[in-house]
């Protein structure tokens, strides 16, 4: 049965893509976005989505609470919208829609060939994160959650290998397997923290406790390698600004719990700077 409905959510989202490449990246980011924000709150829970920002914004008001749903509903849809374009955004004309601050650190990385993990969360046009990273010819594997929609997936999965990042690695054992080998030979790693794992520990995210994956801790106490938090805004339309910080080295001494921890306060502290790009819906605290 689910087979059944994921091949017509297939057909209907190929349907949209067709009409996006019709539109061009503009229009098709614009009506994207203004689409989800009308159709996105039907087909999610709003009631997870306004616990998770109260959560987060104990004393917001009405009106900022609305603001931040509908401004993540809004980039969600661009998104959405805009993997319809993504190789345009790789070596076309979007490519210079994209301003990286902190790009001395990547030509750091680079020129040392240092092998780092690279964090972030599911931000603005997430996707972008990790090609900046591998077009500035760093070795690098990121880490992704497949789609449950089984067709879509397969082109997810080729669209990500070919212009997001060639060494693609499923979440799972067999994919932590392989992320290992790839560290070995002087890989660095890329994963996305802010979502909610059934493999994982629970610790603090906003004074609550939730499931956090431990891949990164992992990697650091077996590798002794920096942590690099990286996260992206759309302060524009189509227009990114994505953002290096400097590596954080961790001593032999911390423990996967407190690695983990430290790595999800650098996440809070990412969504308080810019709440209206997270996306919400993810129920971390289940």
């Amino acid at each position: 049965m689910n087979k059944i409905k994921y091949f017509f959510q297939f057909i209907i989202i190929i349907f949209i893509f067709f009409i996006f490449k019709i539109l061009g990246p503009k229009i098709s980011s614009f009506v994207g976005g203004k689409l989800f924000e009308l159709i996105g709150p039907i087909f999610r829970s709003k009631k997870i989505i306004h616990k998770n920002i109260k959560r987060a914004f104990p004393d917001i008001n009405k009106e900022k609470l609305n603001k931040i749903k509908s401004s993540m509903w809004n980039n969600y849809g661009r998104v959405f919208a805009e993997y319809m374009f993504i190789k345009n955004f790789r070596n076309g004309k979007l490519s210079k829609n994209i301003i990286i601050d902190g790009e001395e650190i990547l030509n750091d990385i680079k020129k040392n060939n240092q092998k780092v993990i690279f964090i972030s969360g599911h931000f603005s046009n997430f996707e972008l994160m990790a090609m900046q990273i591998d077009k500035k010819e760093l070795n690098i594997a990121a880490i992704y959650r497949p789609l449950n929609n089984v067709f879509l997936n397969s082109i997810m999965e080729r669209i990500r290998a070919k212009y997001i990042c060639k060494n693609q690695i499923k979440k799972g054992i067999g994919g932590l397997r392989e992320l290992i080998r790839f560290n070995k030979q002087n890989y660095s790693t890329a994963l996305m923290i802010d979502q909610r794992v059934s493999q994982g520990i629970k610790t603090n995210f906003f004074g609550e406790k939730a499931f956090t994956t431990t891949i990164p801790a992992q990697l650091i106490k077996k590798f002794s390698i920096p942590v690099v938090p990286i996260f992206i805004e759309r302060y524009e339309g189509l227009k990114f600004k994505m953002k290096v910080y400097n590596p954080i080295n961790f001593s032999n001494e911390d423990t996967i719990e407190n690695i983990t921890t430290q790595l999800n306060k650098t996440l809070e502290n990412m969504i308080i700077n810019n709440p209206n790009n997270w996306i919400w819906t993810h129920n971390r605290w289940k």
